[in-house]
């Protein structure tokens, strides 16, 4: 997770551009931070997504193949 300090800069730079304009110092850290936010987002939501199993009304399992390729390669890595 990202930190709060560094959620409140995002946020802080994001109003400061609808009100004027950034120096490039700020563009450059506000692409900085949107990148690491965007990198950190991603990694959780592909940790959610190896928690999860589809199930279809018959109780049968339902998963796509590719998430549970993709579960498996992760598991292989962490031995």
């Amino acid at each position: 997770m990202l930190s709060k300090d560094k959620m409140q800069r995002i946020n802080e730079l994001s109003r400061k551009s609808k009100q004027s304009v950034l120096t490039s110092a700020e563009k450059t850290e506000q692409k900085k931070l949107r990148e690491e936010y965007l990198q950190v987002f991603r990694k959780s939501f592909v940790q959610d997504l190896h928690g999860m199993t589809f199930v279809d009304p018959n109780g049968d399992d339902v998963t796509p193949e590719k998430l549970k390729r993709s579960k498996d390669n992760k598991k292989n890595l962490k031995h």
